[in-house]
């Protein structure tokens, strides 16, 4: 079957000028093209489309995935296996928080009695699956099973008071970096030394023992992951080497 840009666009709850986007940058070029700019779509069209809609559900940028669905070795079945993981994921995190949300509704009209622990029992489980689907890998690689067991355990088991801490000082971390790094501050000194502290602080709430190795171990993949890179440059490019050399310099 085949559709016109129109309809294709109807299909799949885009706009017909994204697919005119996506024909200009080459990622989703039609079957052929008829008259005056009468683009028709087959089914490996459509089976594209798809597939960049998925990536797109991910986050992932327009350029990283014409690079993945060009690629010699991409195989859609491999890939689908690979969307359905991620989705079962996203819908247990979904499922998480939701249970946290009706729980905390059926507590404030009287019908249930709510634990603090209870209270963030959901956020805490999707942070640390979302840190596994992230970082997972690297970090199990890095430091073993054991120990990234016992953090997420550790995670699970944090207070209330000690879990809204742990926010705080993500926030606080975040902002003073981009303060530093934005004034040209010198990861050496006064500031770069009490970012660190902040730092070795979030972390020992979070970790089962925190150790100088491990701290100084983390600080160096901020910059050789870019996914870490990526976190901390978000608003202000340059604060995850601000945050690796502070840490180096002063932990």
């Amino acid at each position: 079957m085949t559709y016109t840009i129109k309809k294709l666009a109807v299909l799949a709850g885009i706009s017909t000028r994204t697919l005119r986007y996506y024909d200009e940058i080459q990622l989703l070029t039609p079957k052929r093209i008829e008259g005056s700019e009468y683009r028709i779509y087959g089914e490996s069209e459509v089976d594209r489309l798809q597939q960049i809609l998925f990536y797109r559900e991910m986050g992932l940028e327009l350029s990283a995935i014409k690079k993945i669905l060009d690629a010699e070795s991409f195989e859609q079945i491999t890939a689908l296996k690979s969307h359905l993981t991620e989705l079962q994921k996203k819908r247990k995190r979904l499922d998480l928080l939701i249970d946290t949300v009706t729980k905390t509704i059926q507590k404030e009209e009287g019908e249930y009695e709510m634990s603090d622990q209870e209270k963030f029992k959901g956020f805490k489980e999707a942070m640390i699956q979302e840190n596994e689907r992230n970082y997972g890998e690297e970090i199990r690689h890095k430091y073993g099973d054991e120990t990234v067991n016992a953090g997420n355990a550790k995670m699970m088991n944090l207070s209330e008071e000690e879990y809204q801490n742990l926010e705080n000082l993500r926030v606080k971390i975040n902002e003073k970096l981009q303060s530093a790094v934005s004034s040209g501050a010198n990861p050496k000194g006064s500031e770069g030394k009490e970012i660190a502290e902040l730092h070795k602080a979030w972390l020992s709430i979070s970790m089962p023992q925190y150790s100088a190795e491990i701290h100084r171990g983390l600080a160096e993949m901020y910059i050789a992951d870019e996914r870490f890179t990526a976190y901390y440059d978000s608003k202000v490019s340059g604060c995850a080497q601000f945050l690796r050399d502070a840490i180096i310099a002063n932990i």
